[in-house]
């Protein structure tokens, strides 16, 4: 019980340092460990779980004291990873991770408490009922990776899908039978294709699937994808989750919690201040993707576009002219003010579109693809995209914001890109499986590798959070209405059985 005291209490310190200032200036300023023997600063510190001593691995000073004292046991503060003197080697159990990372876990939620509505995670355990279910439910092979054949230019469609597959969120609402096709009663339901899409993914056949039924139903609800000609990927892309959410339970046109808005909904909010008055004019809107251009103000592209500089262009205040803009405070003419664009509320997934076809309003000029490069990065932190940090600012005027990193840290899971010109183009993507990268182009899937994926000229990409948060449960709204349609037919029919009877009583009393 002392060494996992002192396990926890190690791993908590760790993470309160790294997370606990509200901003990075404060963060460099706090003093590093040093190693009791050598005085030397530790980046990576081990400390003894027997006692206090605190030194460093690559001078051995940490497994000189273990010897020296007959200790047994000291801990990585930074991975949580723990090594035994006596077997020379570090220990890999699943409980000193599971130890590990609720430890971890709890101090961010801690951290987080500013949320207000953040519910802390307590990991699932099956009730009687569900493991009864669970003892008698079919295994499901871990396979994920299956090609798509190309039903004639429809690899718009198939990268779109593979991204859907590898998403681990909706991953999980469809392979927990969320929406069963078999109970459905929607007709042209998309739902259902998704449904059987997963089914077909995640079946035992390793021979490409052609998605027929899917396009089918996707020609009869959106007129504007059908026909046989190359589509956008992104356009389908709206299209398929418009067209989710439209049949999926709990659909509504206020706070939605449909999958789709459970998955990637955030919100932009827009602050637009006049430069006389400093009146600030909020505006939020919804979101479901970020679309950002791959241009500069100037009209050509950047020279050294990546991910976050285009994050940067997106999120630079911008000013409005006297005409662009009309001051609720001010009385007179107006004047002009400053717009800046934030991310208000931050989704689970991270969808963005780099702007690479550009079709000419004016003139006879023909439309034209952007094939500047772009580099995206495997991770990304999305804080200083926030309206929470924008607006938050530190004594000595940088910009911080408060909660652990962890918070706003996004990994990559797929890319789409395009290849060739507008008129004769090819869609192809790369997806992570687990900790392993493919390629994926319509039927053919091969082995890949991060390099190969970060190197490839992105036109869309997406990014999953690397910790997501836990609201209180509320019983969706669908539920509450059934249970509602529920009671009021029960108390329907007890009042036309009490009629019935009442007119048997009464046939009985007039025979009488």
């Amino acid at each position: 019980a002392g060494i996992v005291g002192k396990f926890k209490t190690v791993v908590a310190w760790h993470t309160r340092r790294t997370h606990g200032s509200l901003h990075p200036a404060k963060r460099r300023k706090v003093s590093s460990p040093t190693c009791d023997t050598c005085n030397q600063t530790l980046s990576r510190p081990f400390v003894c779980l027997q006692c206090s001593y605190a030194g460093c691995w690559s001078g051995g000073h940490i497994t000189d004291h273990l010897k020296e004292t007959v200790h047994t046991f000291c801990v990585d503060a930074k991975s949580g990873s723990v090594f035994c003197s006596e077997c020379d080697d570090f220990v890999f159990d699943d409980t000193i991770d599971d130890l590990y990372l609720s430890t971890v876990l709890s101090v961010e939620e801690q951290k987080t408490k500013f949320q207000g509505s953040r519910e802390p995670y307590q990991p699932w355990i099956p009730t009687g009922d569900e493991s009864i279910v669970l003892k008698d439910a079919a295994t499901v092979p871990c396979q994920g990776r299956r090609g798509l054949l190309n039903l004639g230019q429809t690899c718009f469609l198939n990268v779109i899908l593979q991204s859907f597959i590898h998403n681990p969120l909706l991953r999980n609402y469809f392979l927990s039978d969320r929406h069963n096709s078999r109970l459905c009663k929607h007709s042209d339901c998309t739902c259902c294709e998704m449904d059987n899409l997963f089914t077909e993914i995640y079946s035992p056949t390793n021979t490409p699937f052609g998605p027929t039924s899917f396009l089918a139903t996707t020609w009869k609800v959106s007129a504007e994808m059908s026909g046989y000609a190359q589509q956008d990927a992104h356009e389908f892309f709206i299209t398929a989750l418009n067209q989710i959410h439209g049949t999926c339970r709990g659909s509504t046109n206020i706070s939605c919690n449909c999958i789709i808005h459970q998955t990637f909904a955030g919100q932009f909010q827009s602050d637009v201040t006049c430069e006389k008055c400093g009146t600030v004019t909020s505006t939020i809107d919804p979101m479901l993707d970020i679309s950002l251009e791959l241009r500069s103000k100037s009209g050509e592209p950047a020279a050294d576009n990546t991910l976050a500089s285009c994050l940067r262009r997106y999120t630079k205040p911008e000013k409005l002219g006297a005409r662009e803009y009309s001051c609720s405070k001010c009385t007179k003419a107006s004047h002009e003010a400053v717009k800046r664009l934030s991310i208000r509320t931050l989704p689970p997934v991270l969808s963005f579109q780099f702007k690479r076809f550009e079709h000419k309003t004016s003139g006879k000029a023909a439309p034209q693809k952007i094939d500047a490069p772009i580099r995206i990065p495997v991770s990304i932190n999305m804080a200083p995209y926030t309206t929470l940090a924008m607006n938050t600012t530190g004594k000595d005027g940088e910009t911080g914001y408060p909660g652990p990193v962890a918070m706003y840290e996004y990994d990559l899971f797929a890319v789409i890109n395009h290849e060739g010109q507008m008129d004769n183009g090819h869609y192809t993507n790369f997806a992570r499986f687990q900790d392993e990268w493919y390629r994926f182009d319509d039927d053919k899937v091969t082995p890949s590798t991060l390099s190969d994926c970060l190197a490839s000229n992105a036109y869309m990409c997406f990014y999953v959070k690397r910790h997501l948060d836990y609201k209180p449960y509320v019983k969706p709204t669908y539920l509450v209405a059934r249970e509602k349609d529920i009671v009021r037919e029960q108390a329907m029919e007890r009042e036309k059985e009490a009629a019935r009877m009442k007119e048997v009583d009464d046939a009985l009393i007039a025979m009488v």
